[in-house]
């Protein structure tokens, strides 16, 4: 493969980019998640795609790219959701953990991946890991603990280091690269159910797009309490909600409940605050955020929606 060719494409200026094939795609994120890959070529491809943004087409590509390099193989269970938590938090506690935690308990086995630590904010993990979740350091764990357990926890660290290696790459970048979002989309266990979370809404429209050419069985696809994948109680901005090959905006009304917070929180008054949602001490909105959550979960994982959610025409 002539990869400075590849590049060449999507480096061209706002007037000149093209954007890749899905097959194109994966072609040349399969050669550059190779250790012994040409760094400079890695780093230009990386922010020539952050410059010119990723088509859902490409995000279908790099994901089957770095599906092939996941450490090992599991099998998710029937009704099985897959919760990537990438972002993690610094404004309020983590309602998603909590609901992810109902979910279980309703027999809905919850496959969670994300990252160890994130400056400045708390992790899922960190929070799962002070409630006796299971870390799992291999996919094959990874199966056998959601088996036994009905909720697991995995770090692209372990199950994905060739995407993580990329993935962590943003301080000498300068900039977040697509990585963020293959690794949001990876879901390694091939989950039925996936909830999603995001930051900026082009990509709602991207990611979708990706899980249907994944052939993604559900995913709901949404604007995200600090980018994890957590729905707001009010001032719900966009839902996509995609069964195979359809594709529909959704919504449901508000709770009624105060806005989310804006100031950030002491982090470790966060990490207490988390713990005790998951042992079910709650405010108003976030009962009213668990609730819906919980609603988004008993779609992810059986495809049945809530009563009150519509589709927007």
């Amino acid at each position: 493969m002539n990869i400075a060719a590849m590049i060449g494409r999507v480096a061209r200026g706002a007037h000149g980019a093209e954007n890749l094939s899905q097959t194109d795609a994966e072609l040349i994120f399969d050669a550059l998640l190779y250790p012994d890959a040409d760094p400079l070529q890695l780093g230009a491809f990386l922010i020539a795609q952050r410059m010119k943004g990723e088509s859902g087409e490409e995000l279908a590509g790099f994901v089957r790219a770095a599906r092939r390099h996941v450490t090992g193989t599991a099998t998710a269970p029937a009704h099985a959701v897959d919760l990537p938590c990438y972002a993690g938090k610094r404004r309020a506690a983590h309602a998603c953990l909590a609901a992810a935690m109902q979910a279980r308990d309703r027999g809905i086995p919850v496959f969670v991946h994300g990252v160890e630590a994130i400056e400045g904010r708390i992790t899922a993990w960190q929070i799962l890991s002070q409630a006796g979740v299971s870390r799992a350091g291999s996919m094959a764990d990874a199966g056998e603990i959601l088996l036994r357990d009905g909720i697991v926890y995995a770090d692209l660290a372990d199950i994905c280091p060739d995407l993580f290696s990329i993935y962590q790459l943003r301080p000498r970048l300068g900039v977040r690269s697509f990585a963020n979002t293959v690794a949001r989309l990876l879901n390694p266990m091939r989950c039925a159910g996936q909830l999603n979370g995001l930051f900026h809404t082009p990509y709602a429209d991207y990611m979708s797009t990706a899980n249907r050419l994944l052939e993604q069985p559900r995913s709901l696809v949404f604007m995200g309490a600090e980018g994890e994948p957590e729905l707001y109680a009010d001032r719900q901005k966009l839902i996509v909600r995609q069964q195979g090959d359809r594709l529909e905006q959704v919504r449901f009304e508000p709770a009624g409940e105060e806005p989310y917070p804006r100031e950030c929180m002491d982090l470790n008054e966060l990490a207490q605050h988390s713990l005790d949602m998951l042992g079910g001490a709650m405010n108003a909105r976030e009962r009213a955020v668990v609730r819906r959550m919980g609603e988004a979960f008993s779609w992810a994982a059986c495809g049945t929606p809530a009563d009150d959610w519509s589709v927007e025409e």
